[in-house]
């Protein structure tokens, strides 16, 4: 058996390594894709806040919308085909339910309208098609593995996904962590190093390529641990819990006004001409924000102008993803942490605070915001960390992150991610069957006096459909049970009759359960038997008969988290 493990483990890191060049790969693609629309829409190798000045102001709203349409249209091809064939697109749901394969029709469509919508200025993420075209790579390679080698396509889908996102943000462990965080629920060591490789391999690859430099420009400014600093990191973390819980709420807001409108491609139609209309205001909520986070850093903006991008980019990323507008939500919300982040700096800057440098907080507020929206505090962390290499952060992002996502959850926020929703309901079901007592789950039990008959034991045990009866006292403690099996041998046999006492077949040596005792030892309690229930006692010196314990109930209550 140890050596099938062996097995196992080499086989998925060598898989790691070309599934993390493919993915690398498809990322490059998809962002050559974005680019040679540009060209074609703006005739510019700019970035689309830029790119669309092209364009006199009053036709933003056409070309956004006109973009929402035709991502409208394939994507009605794709919802078309899911309710078709029952079959779930999203690689997280993927990997988390062990499935088969990524569906490849429903992918590419997916990226199509995903394609028409980032192409035209969509308040929306690249990264979600990019690392769901990585999954779908990851998934046809998977299917040239040999069986010989035991290893799950899912499991070369989770490689290919954090391969993905590695090579979209250059943070490889974030990467591998989001993976196993989000789609597993948890970060096993056997399931995390090939995703590590397959998501260090996607980074190298990249570098070689290139892509070498850190995605934000943060590294020569260090943070300086001070009360004042602290203190306004802590307030960025508890900001950022409400900034992430509302961006959300608009989201499902505008989820449920576009869910009125019936045909897709009129839908995301609207939704771009809204953001088109947002955009004469500022150009800069078009596309993810990666370039405004550059600018950010680079100090180019003013409390007022940053005050005004922060509403219209949570405005404009509802609007986008409120429409069904396929793609991510990780550099919107970059953005807007990085926002509130330098505002409340510079905000504290003004009121007489001795912060050095409000740039830096754009960093802790960026973990803090991906934290409360994903729900992944320890990936935000991480990513951060690496998209930045600016090592100073790592004490405050560690407390931005970890109070943004408890204010988060304290505000019962649903994560970006359903499956998120379904870990936390898993763990609060663990810790709830961890904790709770027996005395919880007592359902009543049939009891007798010593002196009845075994008759009425008969009788009780058909009327209530029960295999044993128990005893007790006047005191209403616990002497034992019969077994209306042995009942029935023993009347056959003419050992005993229907009058003779129950004291006559009782066993005083039968299993129980304390009413204090936690639900958990009652299942180790019921591991060591073959009963289907178990007599509660009040406690071992007492031994007052409470009632029973059943096996079905004790499984219901694991069914919640296994």
């Amino acid at each position: 058996m140890s050596s099938n493990k062996h097995v196992l483990s080499w086989a998925a890191v060598l898989v790691a390594i070309p599934v993390g060049c493919a993915a690398s790969l498809v990322t490059l693609a998809f962002r050559g894709l974005i680019e040679l629309i540009n060209q074609l829409l703006f005739n510019s190798g700019d970035e689309i806040t830029q790119a669309m000045r092209v364009w006199p102001w009053y036709v933003w709203p056409l070309i956004v919308g006109g973009g929402g349409l035709i991502a409208g249209w394939f994507l009605r091809f794709a919802v078309d085909i899911e309710k078709r064939e029952t079959v779930n697109t999203d690689y997280l749901e993927v990997i988390n339910a062990r499935l088969d394969a990524v569906p490849g029709k429903t992918s590419l469509f997916r990226a199509l309208s995903s394609i028409a919508s980032i192409g035209s200025g969509a308040s929306i993420g690249k990264e979600g098609p990019m690392v769901q075209l990585s999954a779908l790579c990851g998934s046809l390679l998977g299917r040239c593995i040999p069986a010989s080698l035991a290893l799950r396509n899912s499991d070369v889908v989770a490689m290919a996904a954090a391969a993905g996102l590695a090579s979209v943000y250059h943070a490889p462990l974030a990467s591998a962590i989001f993976v196993a965080e989000i789609a597993f629920g948890i970060s096993a060591l056997q399931r995390l190093i090939p995703l590590i490789i397959a998501a260090a391999t996607a980074v190298m690859t990249m570098w070689s390529l290139g892509f070498r430099s850190a995605l934000y420009p943060l590294a020569e400014i260090n943070f300086t641990m001070d009360p004042s600093s602290l203190t306004l990191t802590v307030l960025i973390a508890l900001l950022a819990g409400p900034t992430g819980w509302l961006l959300l709420a608009l989201i499902a807001r505008s989820k449920k006004l576009f869910s009125h409108i019936r045909a897709l491609p009129l839908r995301l139609g609207l939704g771009g001409v809204a953001v088109g209309i947002l955009a004469i205001a500022t150009t800069d909520i078009l596309g993810n924000g990666y370039e405004i986070i550059v600018q950010l850093m680079a100090g180019h903006y003013l409390l007022p102008g940053i005050l005004l991008l922060l509403v219209l980019k949570m405005a404009a990323t509802a609007l986008s993803v409120g429409s069904n507008a396929v793609g991510g939500l990780f550099t919107p919300s970059l953005l807007i942490g990085a926002l509130l982040g330098v505002a409340l700096a510079t905000v504290a800057r003004q009121l007489g605070l001795p912060i050095e440098n409000p740039l830096i907080y754009a960093a802790i507020g960026m973990a803090a915001v991906l934290a409360a929206v994903s729900q992944a505090p320890l990936m935000a962390m991480l990513m951060v960390l690496e998209m930045t290499l600016n090592s100073s952060l790592l004490f405050p992002v560690m407390i931005a992150t970890v109070l943004a996502t408890m204010v988060v959850y304290q505000l019962h926020a649903a994560s970006t991610y359903p499956v998120v929703g379904r870990h936390l309901n898993r763990a609060d079901a663990k810790f709830d069957f961890d904790n709770s007592v027996i005395s919880q789950l007592i359902i009543p039990g049939a009891a007798l006096q010593p002196h009845e008959s075994v008759g009425q034991a008969l009788a009780v045990s058909s009327l209530k459909r029960e295999r044993f009866v128990y005893v007790i006292n006047d005191r209403q403690q616990f002497l034992g049970v019969v077994s209306i099996h042995d009942i029935s041998r023993k009347i056959l046999d003419q050992e005993i009759t229907l009058e003779s006492p129950v004291l006559t077949v009782m066993d005083d040596n039968f299993p129980c359960v304390y009413q204090n005792q936690s639900v958990r030892e009652g299942w180790e309690a019921f591991a060591r038997v073959t009963l289907e229930r178990l007599p509660v006692l009040s406690n071992p010196q007492d031994r007052l008969f409470l009632g029973a314990l059943t096996k079905t109930s004790l499984i219901q209550k694991a069914k919640e988290f296994l």
